[in-house]
């Protein structure tokens, strides 16, 4: 198991899967059944993108929709948030804090 996989594993939201220790074991049990595309393929997709450190990874459901949420840091110190429909692993949105960076 990825160390990606690990932490996502780790990072569950109660919204997904439900309070308890098996909120792991639920997401493991989406993506066997194919219901969620793999946390390493959106990994390669948001190293892609920029180049830095992964903060936090979070699987929600949004307005009826699993989402996979993916925060990372980049080289300059802005925080990306990346929004990905968990099912096909389509990019929904991005945001980014420039906020320690603009002058």
């Amino acid at each position: 198991m990825t160390r990606y996989a690990l932490l996502f594993l780790c990072l569950l939201l109660p919204a997904v899967s439900g309070a308890g220790s098996n909120d792991h074991n639920r997401a493991k049990d989406l993506h066997d059944a194919g219901d969620i595309v793999s946390l390493e393929m959106l990994l390669e997709d948001v190293r892609s993108r920029h180049n830095g450190r992964i903060l936090e990874i979070e699987l929600e459901i949004k307005k009826g929709q699993i989402v996979y949420e993916i925060e990372m840091v980049d080289e300059n110190g802005k925080v990306h948030e990346y929004f990905y429909d968990a099912r096909d692993g389509r990019l929904l949105w991005e945001e980014t804090d420039y906020s320690e960076t603009e002058e």
